[in-house]
């Protein structure tokens, strides 16, 4: 190194040495290299991993990593950029930011409730995703969703909805007959079976119409059933009973008589009881029921004249013949001439229709001894049963009686004046008819004409 005397200016880069001397000795000072602007490799080459760099140098295609190298960068498809779009190679041998491609990915689809859901490639780009739902289940909505490149999935989030209604058998359609003496039939049945296509439940079950086990009249019956399901869908289903009643020709009450039958008539079971009117008795079966098979049992009645037996030896063989069929009024007078024995025969005798609709028979004793009388209509009985009858019931010869004696032969009223018909047949009407009579009497009347 040669040493040159220097006047020290400021800033001129040289140093004094520390020396107490006069001279100074110049030390020169390293040179920097200038940038190697020309270097093909200034900056490492660009590798975007699913992506591209398309750069420009101004230096020419021969130096696209050089420095002053820019570059636009881009991802392949299915990938998004994340950093600059845009780098360049500085003097510091560095590109001017990090970039890097990042998958798309859409978040992860839910799970529709009663549903499922299948996708071709999970949850990248492009993927297709096919919703079902489980048996029973409609899908309402996108039942295909696509993994679009913003990262969201096409349409939206179906829903399983349960519109099927529920699957009910009613129990089959049945024909009964009418229970004998009825005219109609206990019918019983399984309830109808149901159950709902999508989850199984029955919620509620509604019937219309009677509940097993009820009585049916005749005719058709409609029983339906209608069940819900929890989605408030709904189902019917509908049989019918159809009862039928066996009839026998419809009878016709005897001449002279009449009928009381149970239920209507002439339905299968039925009994019809024959009655003969008063004066006239039975000559056959009473009583006849309606078969299964259409018909009558037996036959038919007649109703005769009542044959009256005065040469019996005894007042209980007179009294037998009345027995449950008569009613009997014994009037007594000491003479045809009593005053009180004409006004009573003229009244009975203008109601003879009255006396026999309610079974009454009137015995006649008038006079005394040895020229006593003795009658039953036309029928004359002897003094020892007129003597019988007498202390049988009690009766004096010496003024106007009458004896009420009712079917079963008891002594039930007595009169020492005469009375009205009207006042016998208001007793009989009130306290004695028996149930069949009655029946009887609501049924045609029991009127005079």
């Amino acid at each position: 190194m040669t040493a040159s005397l220097l006047t020290l200016l400021p800033g001129s880069g040289y140093a004094a040495a520390e020396r107490q001397t006069n001279e100074v000795y110049i030390e020169e000072t390293p040179q920097v290299s200038p940038p190697q602007h020309r270097v093909p490799q200034w900056c490492h080459r660009l590798n975007i991993h699913h992506g591209e760099a398309t750069c420009y140098s101004p230096r020419g295609g021969n130096y696209l990593s050089s420095m002053g190298t820019r570059c636009e960068l881009s991802c392949h498809r299915g990938y998004r950029l994340v950093g600059r779009r845009s780098v360049q190679c500085l003097l510091n041998r560095h590109w001017s930011g990090m970039t890097y491609c990042r998958q798309i990915r859409c978040h992860t689809l839910a799970v529709p409730h009663h549903g499922s859901y299948q996708c071709t490639n999970g949850v990248k780009l492009d993927s297709y995703c096919s919703y079902t739902c489980q048996r029973g289940y409609h899908l309402e909505g996108d039942r295909r969703r696509m993994c679009l490149e913003d990262g969201h999935w096409s349409g939206s989030d179906p829903i399983c909805v349960d519109i099927d209604p529920p699957k009910i058998r009613c129990p089959d359609s049945r024909e009964r007959i009418a229970e004998p003496d009825k005219l109609v039939a206990t019918v019983y049945w399984d309830p109808p079976r149901a159950t709902d296509s999508a989850d199984g439940v029955i919620k509620h079950v509604m019937l219309r119409g009677p509940e097993p086990g009820s009585e049916f009249p005749e005719g058709e019956h409609v029983i339906r059933y209608t069940v819900y399901d929890q989605a408030h869908n709904r189902a019917t289903c509908k049989f019918t009973v159809r009862v039928q009643v066996i009839r026998c020709p419809v009878l016709k009450p005897p001449e002279h008589g009449y009928l009381t039958c149970t239920s209507v008539g002439n339905n299968y079971g039925a009994t019809c009881e024959y009655h003969c009117d008063g004066g006239y008795e039975q000559q056959g079966a009473s009583l006849r029921v309606c078969q299964s098979s259409r018909q009558w049992s037996g036959s038919q009645p007649t109703c005769t004249p009542m044959q009256i037996n005065t040469e019996v030896n005894s007042v209980a063989g007179l009294m037998d013949q009345f027995y449950e069929k008569r009613r009997l009024l014994i009037i007594s007078a000491p003479d045809p001439a009593d005053q009180y024995y004409k006004m009573q025969t003229a009244m009975l005798q203008q109601s003879t229709c009255g006396l026999d609709l309610r079974h009454i028979t009137i015995i006649e004793l008038v006079g005394l001894p040895p020229h006593e009388v003795g009658r039953i209509h036309e029928h004359q009985l002897s003094d020892d049963i007129i003597e019988g009858l007498r202390q049988f019931l009690h009766i004096t010869r010496s003024r106007f009686s009458m004896v009420f004696v009712d079917k079963d032969g008891v002594d039930h009223e007595r009169y020492i004046q005469p009375v009205t018909p009207e006042e016998i047949f208001s007793l009989v009407d009130t306290h004695l008819l028996t149930n069949q009579e009655e029946l009887w009497r609501n049924q045609n009347g029991g009127m005079c004409d």
